[in-house]
C-alpha cells in the first residue's frame, strides 16, 4: 500500500512539473523566421531597370556638355536650347524607373512599359540628333553613339515587352509580394503580442 502511494505521488508530481514547463516555455515551437523569396523575373526586372537607368544618366551628360559646349561656343544656340529639352526629358525618364508610385499619378503613361520605351526611343534619337560633321568634338560624338544606341536598345525591349503584356506580369507579381509580405508582417506581429501574453501569464502564476 506504501508503495503504491509513492508512486501516485510521483506520477501526480511528474504531471506537475509537464504542465508547468508547458504554461513556462515562452517560446513558441516554432522559431524559425519566415523566408521571403524573390521571383527571379522580378530581379531581372530589376537589373534591365538599373541599366536603362545608367543609360538615360550617361545620355543627360552627354546632352548637358553637348549643350555647354554651344552656347560657349556661340555655334549653334539652336542646339544648345535642343539638348536641354533632351536633358529634361531624360530625367523623367530616369524618375520613371525608380518606380516612384507618387510619380505615376501625374504620368499614368509611364506605368506601362509600352509608354515608358516609346519615351526612352524619343530621348535616344535626340542624343543621337544633330551629330558633329565637323570632327572637331570626336570624342563626344563617340559617347554620343554609344548613350544613344543603349537607350535606344532598353527603349525597344521595353516597347516590344508592353505590347507582349509582360509588364502587366510584372505588376501582378509585385501585388503579390507585397501582399505576402503583409501577410508575414501580421504573423510577425501576433507571435510577439502571443509571447508577451505568455510573459504575461507566467507573471501572474508567479
Amino acid at each position: 500500500m506504501a508503495n503504491n502511494e509513492q508512486d501516485e505521488e510521483i506520477s501526480q508530481t511528474s504531471q506537475q512539473h509537464s504542465s508547468t514547463d508547458d504554461v513556462v516555455s515562452p517560446h513558441p515551437k516554432n522559431d524559425t523566421p519566415l523566408q521571403r523569396k524573390t521571383s527571379p523575373f522580378l530581379i531581372i526586372c530589376r537589373c534591365f531597370s538599373i541599366i536603362t537607368a545608367i543609360s538615360a544618366i550617361l545620355c543627360i551628360a552627354v546632352n548637358v556638355l553637348a549643350a555647354v559646349l554651344s552656347f560657349k561656343n556661340g555655334s549653334d544656340i539652336f542646339d544648345g536650347i535642343f539638348r536641354i529639352y533632351a536633358v529634361v526629358i531624360a530625367v523623367v525618364v530616369v524618375v520613371a524607373e525608380t518606380e516612384w508610385s507618387a510619380f505615376f499619378k501625374f504620368c499614368k503613361v509611364l506605368e506601362y512599359w509600352a509608354g515608358r520605351g516609346m519615351l526612352q526611343i524619343f530621348v535616344a534619337v535626340m542624343t543621337r540628333a544633330f551629330p558633329d560633321y565637323s570632327g572637331q568634338r570626336k570624342d563626344l560624338v563617340v559617347v554620343q553613339n554609344v548613350a544613344s544606341y543603349m537607350l535606344l536598345s532598353c527603349g525597344a525591349v521595353y516597347l516590344v515587352s508592353g505590347i507582349l503584356c509582360i509588364g502587366c506580369l510584372k505588376r501582378k507579381l509585385e501585388q503579390r509580394n507585397i501582399t505576402r509580405d503583409q501577410a508575414a508582417k501580421d504573423l510577425e506581429e501576433m507571435e510577439r503580442k502571443k509571447q508577451e501574453l505568455e510573459a504575461l501569464l507566467i507573471e501572474n502564476t508567479v
